[in-house]
């Protein structure tokens, strides 16, 4: 006699993981969000800041919308997943306006705008809407650590470059224990160009750029490994 109860598909967690901080990364691998990137970036705290609220509106939307999956009518679950989402960036903005104020304000309306962040959309649509809840939630700490990480890299380099300081304002925006982070380089004032949005593109492909060819290398050492692995 067999056993014909379906097999439940086994999920790589790790998979999940290397998707959403490098392969699959919001703005390295797809390319979104370049709005948000490029208005906030000026310098690494502000990218820090935003990078952490999308984050938490990831991992909730991405719990929530796997939650409700199997009572989303499919007709309608794009505006379902909208208003989820709407609701999560809302409470996230009223939050971050009542506790870390400073920030809120140097952020501004780019806080609502995660709304129309498609990253987030696509991963309720694509990932969230078709997963488990475990897997919906790593995926949205994933993506958004991974967006994270894109922000406050691009934020390091237009800071120092473009004010000749690191995570200038730290103490102000996200508390005193941050204070120790807070870096001024001695006789260099920075180029102006980098603390503008144009700097911010050139930087921006610089690093898609290096992205790239270190991606290359890794392909190249893997190839190298499974030929004499085989042979």
């Amino acid at each position: 006699m067999t056993d014909d109860t379906p097999l439940k598909p086994v999920i790589d967690y790790r998979a999940i993981a290397r998707d959403g901080l490098w392969t699959n990364n919001v703005v390295f691998g797809q390319l979104l969000a370049l709005c948000p990137l490029l208005a906030v970036t000026g310098t690494a705290s502000n990218g820090l800041g935003m990078g952490l609220a999308t984050t938490v509106v990831l991992v909730t939307s991405g719990l929530s919308v796997a939650a409700l999956r199997m009572f989303i009518p499919a007709d309608v679950r794009i505006p379902v997943f909208v208003l989820v989402i709407a609701t999560l960036v809302t409470i996230v903005d009223m939050a971050m306006n009542a506790w870390v104020h400073e920030l809120h304000k140097v952020l501004g309306l780019f806080i609502p705008l995660i709304v129309t962040n498609c990253a987030i959309l696509g991963r309720a649509e694509i990932f969230a809407s078709k997963q488990p809840i475990g897997a919906s939630a790593l995926d949205g700490l994933m993506m958004g650590l991974g967006f994270t990480a894109a922000l406050v890299v691009l934020g390091v380099v237009r800071e120092i470059l473009g004010a000749g300081t690191l995570f200038a304002g730290a103490a102000l925006l996200l508390g005193n224990a941050f204070k120790v982070i807070e870096i001024n380089i001695p006789a260099f004032d920075g180029v102006l160009l980098f603390a503008l949005p144009p700097g911010g593109f050139v930087m921006l492909g610089f690093l898609l750029a290096g992205k790239r060819v270190l991606d290359e290398k890794l392909s190249e050492r893997k190839e190298r490994d499974t030929a004499l692995a085989t042979a």
